[in-house]
């Protein structure tokens, strides 16, 4: 399947699905190891240290401090990597309504870590979005 780039029908066929979990952003020092009990969904070294993004139980398991409370959207309409617009329309919408999300691109789809109490509506805004492509 062939990646798509243009914004409306992104927002047209974007599909959110939540994602099980509950998942936290915890970080280690950059010259530490990953624990081996650990499974991060995602990894990011910066020059403070690595961030993880781990589901909560786990990171409680393994004694790290952690922060952000997030359910994981998957969008799943396959997004290009230069697809102009597409994110910033939907981080728009949800700013408008007082969401926070904090967005990862990867190679196939666009996932939005947004605040676990605001999860569902968060998941309605986009399910709207998908079915009007309006903002």
């Amino acid at each position: 399947m062939t990646a798509e780039g243009d914004p409306a029908v992104l927002l047209r066929h974007m599909k959110p699905e939540m994602q099980p979990g509950i998942f936290v952003f915890c970080t280690i020092a950059a010259s530490e190891s990953i624990p081996a009990a650990l499974h991060p969904l995602l990894t990011f070294r910066e020059q403070e240290g690595t961030t993880l993004v781990v589901l909560r139980e786990d990171a409680e398991a393994t004694g790290l401090r952690c922060a952000f409370p997030s359910r994981l959207i998957t969008l799943t309409v396959h997004s290009a990597l230069d697809a102009v617009g597409f994110l910033a329309a939907i981080t728009a919408r949800l700013a408008a309504a007082g969401i926070s999300v904090n967005a990862v691109s990867a190679f196939h789809h666009d996932h939005l870590f947004v605040p676990a109490e605001r999860a569902d509506e968060a998941m309605a805004i986009l399910q709207a979005i998908s079915k009007t492509n309006a903002l």
